[in-house]
């Protein structure tokens, strides 16, 4: 089996690399992580340099927060760009912009280097279960090579296209994922408001053409008040520019995704950017005087 270096090891990121390493890989990880001791005692090599883990590795896989990130990762000095063999292949599983990994599927091509795009969906509990939806940019060949690897951490895996479709895709993802937990946080308010019971209103719905995912499991969220983060407002926020700046470059206007991220920015201007996404339903209540917490 092939040697991958995992770099970034948060909500995501980690229970995804312990994932890889249940599979039998071998897997180098960042000592100065916080998470890598959890990483060493289920297996994993630490090393001290992203440098370092792409010379170890024959599979390179990124999974971080932003496109700043990303770039620092692989172009900064002793970076995955600097270190890596040629023949290798390098993976990025976070949700930047699709400009950002076209540019660096090109730099890693200029090293004999072939580069996925394969931003993922399902949160925490689909990368703690190993049941991912993995949407990948890039060609057959190095997609091929990555399935192996992909089945230990998701198990709807499709090659969109070139350099860049996975990103697109996931922006579009993230477009539904926002407006729909938009639609299902203004249900439950106004049912909540009209005395509706709200567990009664969830199980109906879940049995009609309403049904969805969000609904499921965002609707139990609010029903439980359980706004612990399994995907950060924060980090959708992000994910809903990018979307946003896509739009904008192909003249598509996106009235629903700019309403979502303007609530979005509500709440993280409240303090509420660090929790789940679902918390959307906090404004929501406030803005119908209901003022839960």
């Amino acid at each position: 089996m092939e040697n991958i270096g995992f770099i970034g090891l948060g909500i995501m990121g980690k229970p995804m690399a312990l994932n890889v390493l249940k599979a039998g890989y071998t897997v180098s990880v960042l000592e100065k992580n916080k998470a890598a001791g959890e990483l060493v005692e289920a297996g994993a090599r630490a090393l001290p340099s992203n440098k370092a883990i792409a010379e170890s590795a024959d599979i390179v896989i990124t999974m971080l927060p932003d496109t700043p990130q990303v770039k620092e990762v692989v172009f900064a000095p002793d970076g995955v760009l600097e270190g890596i063999r040629k023949g290798a292949l390098f993976i990025d599983m976070s949700t930047i912009a699709p400009a950002a990994a076209k540019e660096i599927y090109e730099a890693f091509r200029q090293k004999g280097v072939e580069a996925l795009d394969a931003p993922v969906s399902g949160g925490q509990v689909g990368a703690e279960s190993a049941s991912l939806s993995i949407m990948t940019g890039g060609n057959e060949a190095a997609f091929q090579r990555a399935l192996p690897l992909f089945q230990a951490m998701g198990n709807n895996i499709v090659l969109i296209g070139s350099a860049g479709a996975g990103q697109t895709t996931k922006a579009c993802n993230q477009m539904i994922v926002g407006m729909t937990i938009q639609a299902v946080a203004e249900a439950f308010t106004l049912a909540a408001k009209a005395g509706v019971n709200l567990e009664k209103m969830r199980e109906a719905l879940l049995g009609g053409f309403a049904q969805s995912r969000i609904l499921d499991l965002h609707g139990k969220r609010i029903i439980e008040r359980n706004f612990s983060p399994g995907f950060k407002i924060s980090l959708h926020r992000k994910d809903m520019g990018i979307a946003l700046q896509m739009g904008k470059e192909n003249a598509v206007p996106l009235y629903g995704t700019a309403q979502v991220a303007a609530h979005m920015d509500a709440l993280i201007a409240g303090g509420n950017g660090e929790k789940d996404h679902s918390a959307i339903v906090l404004l929501m209540e406030q803005l119908a005087g209901m003022n839960k917490g």
